[in-house]
């Protein structure tokens, strides 16, 4: 039995989630946005029966037991942990500090009987799905370099918001490289020892509606993880190519490597002369984390459809899904990317669960 769904956000990603977990049989019944406006608009658009600006009206619905949280980084620990505590399924998106990523695991651990995964779909995505298979099955050979670019354009918004302000969770950093860095330990089975970043801010000013605020979320950014096994990871990150539609990762090993472009993914041996195209998707124009979010809800419907309770759910389907204990450890090694720009050191990634300085965040040396 399918449960009911509650939202919080009313950004594109929701937008794109909602008609698919309508199209599994999810019944959405609850959306919430900053304004009782932005609420009532989004529920207008995608046939949502109840709207709210009031976060304890979404999560005391009672016809809401699976909550999906894709607002912006500051208030995703507060819905997260609240949500939690008065019995709902939790999914998702990362916290903005490392503080909030600890209290968030601190609840999943409090509340084991509850699902509490973290919403990143590249994980779901076919093509990665087959590169993690392909790999354990020795493609490549012993893995020894991964690498990954992806280039767009600007990530601020017109007017004046969170997506304008490091810490905040705003940035290429937080935003996409969160995402990327999770994928990487997903696929490889590995985590980061060691990091050594650069962040850049080249456009300073946002648009009209942001007054004389500038800018502090980075645009570009490049880091290198040092992972267990002595797997090296390279990833470049750069927001200031409008009109460019760039996601690529790539695993090369002793004896091949794989190439995920886009949602397509390409192989070569080291005994052949050209790649070879291991699986054409033909999702169109939809991107990487859209064509995910689509397997992604198809796991949630196996992982609840079966149960008698719209409570209960099976593990298997959404094993490969990240936890919050996967967010936290994202968010140890995005701090530690952070502190090596300021330093210029390669920095260590020391994942706590207890001890957390709840005023470790400083803002990142202007460039």
């Amino acid at each position: 039995m399918l449960p009911g769904v509650g939202v919080f956000g009313t950004g594109q990603t929701v937008r794109a989630l909602v008609p698919l977990l309508q199209k599994e049989g999810f019944p959405v019944q609850a959306v919430w946005g900053r304004t009782q406006e932005e609420a009532e608009s989004l529920a207008s658009e995608l046939d949502i029966p109840f709207s709210t600006s009031q976060t304890d009206d979404v999560l005391l619905h009672p016809e809401v037991h699976l909550v999906c949280i894709l607002t912006p980084p500051p208030h995703t620990r507060q819905i997260a942990v609240k949500a939690l505590g008065i019995g709902k399924n939790v999914i998702s998106e990362h916290a903005a500090t490392l503080m909030d990523a600890y209290m968030m695991v601190t609840a999943a651990r409090y509340y084991p009987q509850l699902m509490s995964i973290m919403g990143n779909s590249l994980r779901f995505l076919p093509a990665f799905v087959q590169m993690k298979r392909m790999l354990g099955e020795g493609y490549c050979g012993t893995l020894q370099v991964c690498e990954a670019r992806v280039y767009g354009g600007s990530l601020l918004s017109q007017a004046y918001g969170w997506a304008w302000e490091e810490l905040m969770g705003g940035g290429g950093l937080h935003t996409v490289g969160s995402c990327i860095i999770d994928l990487l330990s997903h696929l490889t089975g590995r985590r980061a020892l060691r990091v050594h970043g650069m962040l850049r801010t080249f456009v300073r000013q946002g648009g009209p509606g942001g007054g004389i605020r500038s800018v502090t979320a980075d645009d570009y950014a490049c880091f290198q993880l040092l992972m267990s096994g002595g797997v090296v990871c390279s990833v470049t990150l750069n927001f200031n190519l409008p009109g460019t539609d760039l996601h690529e990762v790539m695993l090369v090993g002793s004896s091949g490597r794989l190439i995920a472009r886009g949602t397509e993914l390409y192989g070569q041996r080291t005994t052949m002369q050209v790649e070879e195209l291991l699986l054409s998707d033909g999702g169109g124009e939809v991107g990487p984390s859209i064509r995910g979010l689509n397997g992604m809800v198809t796991q949630l419907r196996l992982s609840f459809q079966a149960q008698e309770d719209r409570r209960s759910w099976v593990r298997h389907p959404v094993s490969t899904a990240a936890s919050f204990e996967d967010g936290l450890y994202v968010q140890t090694v995005v701090d530690a990317i952070k502190r090596s720009n300021r330093t210029g050191d390669w920095e260590p990634v020391d994942v706590k669960i207890q001890d957390v300085d709840p005023n470790h965040n400083h803002r990142t040396l202007s460039n």
